[in-house]
């Protein structure tokens, strides 16, 4: 998916060989997931299913099963955002990576859960979920950071997600850096990145894409309607966060 992937597991119990084993299977099981979804997905890869659909080779009406899913999600977020969010370029093709790179954390974060694992954090290109504590007991929360969208070696904020805390994901989207899912509404936004916490990461990725797209309107839309923090950048630098965020 052109981006970084790491899985963070607490340390535990001594590195018994049995459970650096589990951890690696618990890994693969990730990896092999993003790689699937990249393959079926990817605008990138000729041979994708997607590329065969932008091509026109393909119609959705004939598109398997998990291809007409995920359009149905992602048209459901464009009905909830008003637009602000779209699964369609400007050109009229479809292009799901504001919505596949979520759904893949999501799986994977399902996946964990089958396999028995409570505590980890899931990072894939800046967008994070967290499961559990990243130490003994429920009370701490794993600590997120944000990156400034002008100066990457530096941090604007940072966010408590997972343990205690209100929300397990984390999704920040922007137009400095892989903004090309992201087609601006007519908004008069100047957000350059808008950072969401909120309980489930496609919620805060799609949230976090349309403010950016839709700006200040669809900002006080989405604090309105979802239980979300929001932290938005302005193109001059300057910050705006919801209570939720500065709490």
């Amino acid at each position: 998916m052109g981006t970084v992937i790491s899985l963070t597991f607490p340390d535990s119990s001594a590195g018994a060989q049995e459970t650096q084993d589990e951890l690696a299977a618990a890994s693969a099981v990730v990896e092999r997931l993003f790689r699937e979804l990249d393959g079926t997905f990817s605008l990138y890869r000729p041979a994708s299913e997607a590329s065969r659909l932008a091509r026109g080779e393909l119609t959705l009406r004939g598109a398997s099963p998990g291809m007409r899913a995920r359009y149905a999600e992602a048209h459901e977020w464009r009905l909830l955002t008003e637009g602000a969010f779209s699964p369609e370029r400007p050109d009229g093709v479809l292009d799901l990576s504001g919505l596949i790179k979520a759904h893949a954390i999501r799986e994977a974060g399902r996946s964990l859960h089958a396999l028995g694992r409570r505590d980890w954090c899931l990072n894939a290109g800046g967008d994070i979920l967290v499961s559990g504590s990243p130490g003994p007991g429920p009370d701490a929360s794993w600590k997120a950071g944000i990156v400034d969208p002008v100066d990457r070696s530096r941090l604007v904020s940072a966010y408590a997600v997972g343990g205690p805390a209100r929300h397990a994901a984390l999704a920040t989207s922007g137009s400095a850096e892989r903004g090309e899912h992201i087609w601006r509404v007519e908004s008069g936004s100047d957000f350059i990145q808008v950072t969401v916490a909120a309980a489930d990461i496609v919620t805060a990725d799609i949230l976090a894409t349309a403010i950016v797209s839709g700006g200040m309107p669809m900002l006080d839309r989405a604090a309105d309607r979802w239980d979300v923090a929001v932290l938005a950048v302005h193109a001059d630098g300057s910050l705006m966060a919801t209570p939720g965020f500065r709490a």
